[in-house]
């Protein structure tokens, strides 16, 4: 029998399902919630339940936090920046990273597949193709590993990490209502941010949600069909012109502001005309900022890093443009936990292997 993981339900629908599978001690099941959250433990057993009433929440309900392979650190200004690598029940591994934003708050860049499909060529993930979605309780379990194994004070929650997370717009959709709850984790929608390549049906589905205090990023990185196409393949499928109409009717509220990422790739896409189309793009879509991300290499680089005078002259033409602009700081890069580093593509190579010695 399959049982429902805890830590993937809100508070009420926790209650209801014990009220539907319990014949006795569903009574507790707010109480066991805000336990496996805020404590990260699950004991039905100390809320004064006998050991049937017990044994029957154990029966139906689950709370099981992946395994830690590693953590890698690396130290900066504000503190470091540590990627976990997390394994999961099938053994396959999902990485998260602790951003450290000063002043003793952090903010949690979150996984919501293992690898990803989109193949964007200036990703290591996109390397590893995909392999599976996360659950919601594997997206919510990366938090509260974070917060009760090592005791990091996640103050933000961006869905950056490995995979498109509007590709498994159902799971991340259900994350984000459980990290919002506030009978559970209470996470604002102002400090939670979904970032997406431009999945036009998953924007759809998070505008009918009504998140109105949600944040939501594009991964721009070219404002011209031919090199977008290029870099990110989805625009073949979706060009610039439908992306654009698209984040033009999104709009949740009055000042929404359209995050607009950018990864500059020297002698790719760092001219004063791309800069030009990146104002164009932007123009008819209201409140935008542009987040610059200097290309950050992985294990097999597309070009090399910008040198600080690409990354301020970039920076100039955009803003010479009429575009806020602010440089996203790189952040554990020596560890491979910096933006577009994630995910390990052998990963797909072994598992192929294994599946040709079982055929």
């Amino acid at each position: 029998m399959t049982k429902q993981p805890i830590h993937g339900l809100t508070n009420a629908r926790l209650v209801e399902r014990a009220r539907e599978l319990l014949p006795h001690g569903h009574g507790v099941a707010r109480r066991i919630h805000r336990q496996v959250m805020m404590e990260g433990r699950f004991e039905p057993e100390g809320f004064g339940l006998g050991p049937k009433a017990s044994e029957a929440w154990r029966s139906e309900f689950s709370f099981d936090l992946p395994e830690v392979v590693t953590v890698q650190s690396d130290e900066g200004e504000h503190g470091a920046t540590s990627k976990m690598v997390l394994r999961l029940q099938d053994g396959l591994e999902a990485e998260a990273v602790c951003i450290p934003m000063g002043r003793g708050r952090y903010t949690l860049c979150v996984s919501s597949q293992v690898g990803c499909k989109m193949g964007c060529a200036f990703c290591e993930t996109g390397r590893m193709g995909l392999l599976r979605h996360l659950s919601t309780d594997e997206i919510i379990a990366q938090l509260l590993v974070a917060r009760h194994r090592f005791g990091w004070a996640i103050r933000n929650i961006v869905f950056m990490g490995m995979g498109e997370a509007l590709d498994n717009a159902k799971n991340v959709i259900q994350a984000l209502r459980v990290l919002n709850d506030e009978a559970g984790l209470a996470i604002g929608q102002e400090r939670l941010t979904i970032c997406t390549v431009g999945h036009l049906e998953g924007i759809r589905l998070l505008r009918q949600e009504g998140l109105k205090r949600l944040n939501l990023s594009i991964s721009l990185n070219a404002a011209n069909d031919p090199l977008r196409s290029e870099l990110m393949p989805i625009n073949r499928r979706t060009d610039l012109a439908e992306l654009q109409q698209v984040l033009m009717e999104y709009k949740p509220r009055r000042n929404f502001a359209l995050g607009v990422n950018y990864c500059l790739l020297p002698g790719i896409n760092d001219t004063a005309a791309d800069a030009r189309a990146v104002a164009e793009f932007c123009m008819p879509l209201g409140r935008v900022l542009v987040n610059l991300i200097p290309y950050n290499p992985g294990s097999s680089p597309l070009t090399r890093a910008p040198d600080e005078a690409e990354v301020e002259r970039f920076i100039g033409w955009l803003r010479a443009e009429g575009l806020p602009v602010r440089q996203r700081v790189t952040k554990g890069r020596s560890v491979m936990a910096a933006c577009g580093q994630l995910g390990n593509p052998s990963v797909r190579e072994e598992r192929r292997a294994r599946r040709a010695v079982r055929v």
